[in-house]
């Protein structure tokens, strides 16, 4: 859970609160005036932000994943082993 600070908290413990994100994935949501107005959190949390929404704004693509767990639960798949065999491919 992402823990809430002023920005006057957040400017005078920025190197820590930079560290916490990055290090232990800690999430900090910076107040102005009591009112939320950025984030604070570890780069490559927000590149997996990133991606998942550019994912969800795909309707294409959602539809292509919805369809793939539904022929994994139908029992619609081939294995890497039974590709290689079928492709007669020695890996």
């Amino acid at each position: 859970m992402a823990k809430t600070l002023p920005i006057t908290k957040a400017r005078e413990n920025l190197t820590t609160l930079v560290d916490r994100a990055s290090r232990l994935l800690e999430e900090f949501v910076i107040t102005v005036k009591g009112k939320p107005e950025a984030v604070l959190m570890s780069h490559d949390e927000f590149e997996s932000w990133k991606e998942t929404v550019d994912i969800l704004s795909d309707q294409e693509l959602v539809t292509s994943i919805k369809q793939g767990e539904k022929d994994l639960k139908d029992g619609k798949y081939v294995t890497f082993e039974e590709l290689k065999k079928e492709l007669k491919l020695d890996v």
